[in-house]
């Protein structure tokens, strides 16, 4: 155990660190990410090799004992081979107002957050043959995930990365939640959250009556009974998109 952690961790809100800063004395941080509950996340550089990474800087009232970062690290290393899994480096500390800090790096990946996607497009929403992609894309990793014996845990727009490529969607998913140990319930979360993110990125409820009867078979108007009882895994529901006529 950290010797400043035998007291009452030091609560952190915010590092809020500025382009340029060096950080365990080995990378410059480029820009911001975004934030979360857990901590932070930044674009930086390694010095030596001026390659660049990820790092996501924990809050240490967050990560007691390094329990959150190891999981986390453990959980991206298990999930390796999943390709809309961002891949792990290693784990750095450095001390931020005399308190000890743990950083992990990990690849960088070029894209821009779905939530910003969806903003920068004309009325701010999928048309129906965009939305049918991304969800497979969102599904199929899913599936990979869970094949792996993990779960995702808070799947929302927010920590998608998306990339577009010809008819398809390229997406790695970013955050992931400890919600203790996997079953079938956590799992049946992630196919919940896919489904929302579908009808969310199609417009939601202001269009979802306008929709075809092929979308509303999937989203089955939201009522979780429905969709878990149709869709049990994240394979039935791969299978269904990719065997349905559209």
């Amino acid at each position: 155990m950290k010797a400043s952690q035998t007291k009452k961790i030091k609560e952190i809100k915010s590092y809020d660190f500025q382009p340029g800063r060096i950080l365990a004395g080995k990378y410059k941080i480029i820009a911001k990410l975004g934030g979360g509950w857990e901590g932070e996340v930044y674009r930086i550089k390694e010095l030596k090799t001026d390659i660049e990474r990820a790092a996501k800087i924990f809050f240490p009232e967050r990560n007691v004992n390094d329990v959150s970062s190891e999981m986390y690290a453990k959980k991206l290393h298990k999930l390796r081979d999943c390709p809309i899994v961002i891949k792990y480096h290693n784990q750095e500390t450095m001390s931020y107002q005399t308190v000890p800090i743990t950083i992990l790096i990990s690849e960088y990946v070029e894209g821009i957050l779905l939530t910003d996607y969806l903003a920068g497009l004309k009325g701010k929403r999928l048309n129906i043959f965009q939305g049918i992609h991304l969800l497979h894309a969102l599904v199929k990793g899913i599936e990979c995930i869970h094949a792996h014996g993990e779960y995702h845990g808070d799947l929302h727009s927010e920590n998608i990365i998306i990339r577009r490529l010809g008819l398809s969607f390229e997406l790695k998913v970013i955050d992931f939640f400890n919600r203790g140990r996997v079953n079938r319930v956590k799992r049946s979360l992630d196919i919940l959250d896919a489904i929302r993110i579908f009808y969310d990125a199609m417009g939601g409820q202001k269009y979802y009556h306008s929709h075809p009867e092929e979308v509303k078979s999937i989203c089955c108007g939201l009522k979780r009974s429905l969709i878990l009882k149709k869709f049990k895994t994240a394979h039935a529901l791969r299978l269904y998109l990719e065997t349905q006529v559209w």
